[in-house]
C-alpha cells in the first residue's frame, strides 16, 4: 500500500475548511497566519508559497513577511514581539532554516506559545512530553494521521525513529508513545542500526541521508514513514530506497507526495486550533 500524502492531505483541509465555515458563522472574525521568510532559498520559497495558496484555499488569511538574507536578528525578534501584540494574527511561523546571525533558539523562544503553529515553542514541547494539550509540530503530526490512516489501533506495536531531532525525532515519539507503542529512538551514536529498524511494526526514517533504508532493514508488514527530503542528482528522494522496499512492506509514503502535503494540512489545523483557542 502506496500512503498517498495528497490525499490524505486533501481529506483534512476539507475538514479544516468545513469546520471554519461553521465557526464563522458566529463571527465576524477569521484566522491570520503570518509567515516570516528570511533569504532568498528556493525551497523555503517553494514551499512558503504552497503555504499561502492552501491557506487562502480553506479560509484562512494569510501573510507572508519577507526580509533580506541580511536582517539583523533584532528587527526579526521586534517584529515577531509586534506580531504576538497583533490581534488579527492568529499563527506566527518563522520558515527555517535561519541565516547564521540569527539565533533560532531566540526565536522560536519569542513566538507566543499561543500563536505557535508549528509547535516549537518549549511550552508547546513541554506540553506535548507531559501528555497535556497543546500545539503539536506539524510534520510528526501528519505522520502520526499518515500512520493511523492505515493502523487505527497501535497499542503494544514497536516503533522505531532514524533521528532524535528536536522538530521531528523527539516529538513524533511522544505522539507514538501517546498511542501505547513501544519507542526506539535511532541516532548517529546508535550501534547496528539495521537489525534495530529490522524490529520495528513501524518504522520513521527522519535523517536527511538519501536511501539509507535497504529493503533488508525492514520485516514484512512494516509501516514505513519517509520524512527525508534528500537531492540526488536530477531527482528528489526520500531516506528510504522506495522502489526496493515498497513491494515488501505493509505500507509505505512515496517522497514527494507522502509527507509534505500533510505538513501543510498539519500546519493550518494547528492554526485553527490557535483560532479556537483563542
Amino acid at each position: 500500500m502506496i500512503i498517498n500524502g495528497k490525499i490524505q492531505s486533501e481529506k483534512l483541509r476539507k475538514q479544516i475548511k468545513k469546520e471554519l465555515l461553521e465557526i464563522c458563522k458566529t463571527t465576524k472574525d477569521v484566522p491570520k497566519l503570518s509567515v516570516i521568510l528570511i533569504g532568498d532559498y528556493l525551497p523555503s520559497q517553494m514551499y512558503v508559497s504552497n503555504k499561502e495558496k492552501k491557506a487562502k484555499e480553506v479560509g484562512i488569511k494569510s501573510e507572508v513577511i519577507r526580509y533580506p538574507e541580511t536582517i539583523s536578528e533584532k528587527e526579526i525578534l521586534d517584529k515577531i514581539k509586534s506580531l504576538n501584540k497583533d490581534s488579527e494574527v492568529t499563527g506566527i511561523l518563522v520558515q527555517l532554516p535561519l541565516p547564521k546571525q540569527i539565533s533560532q533558539k531566540k526565536i522560536i523562544n519569542t513566538i507566543d506559545p499561543k500563536k505557535d503553529v508549528d509547535g516549537f515553542n518549549p511550552l508547546n514541547v513541554g506540553n506535548l512530553a507531559s501528555g497535556y494539550e497543546g500545539i503539536v509540530p506539524c510534520t510528526p503530526l501528519g505522520c502520526i494521521k499518515l500512520i493511523k490512516s492505515v493502523e487505527e489501533n497501535l497499542t503494544g506495536l514497536h516503533a522505531v525513529i532514524i533521528g532524535r531531532s528536536n522538530l521531528n525525532g523527539k516529538p513524533m515519539a511522544q505522539l507514538l508513545l501517546k498511542e501505547n507503542c513501544t519507542v526506539t529512538i535511532l541516532h548517529s551514536k546508535s550501534r547496528d542500526i539495521k537489525n534495530e529498524c529490522k524490529r520495528a511494526d513501524i518504522l520513521v526514517a527522519a535523517v536527511g541521508i538519501a536511501n539509507l533504508v535497504q529493503s533488508d532493514w525492514v520485516k514484512k508488514d512494516c509501516i514505513v514513514i519517509d520524512v527525508g527530503i534528500n537531492k540526488l542528482g536530477d531527482q528528489i528522494v526520500g531516506d528510504v530506497k522506495f522502489d526496493d522496499v515498497k513491494s515488501k512492506v505493509k505500507a509505505i509514503t512515496p517522497v514527494p507526495g507522502g509527507v509534505g502535503p500533510m505538513t501543510i494540512a498539519c500546519l493550518l489545523s494547528n492554526t485553527l486550533e490557535c483560532f479556537k483557542a483563542r
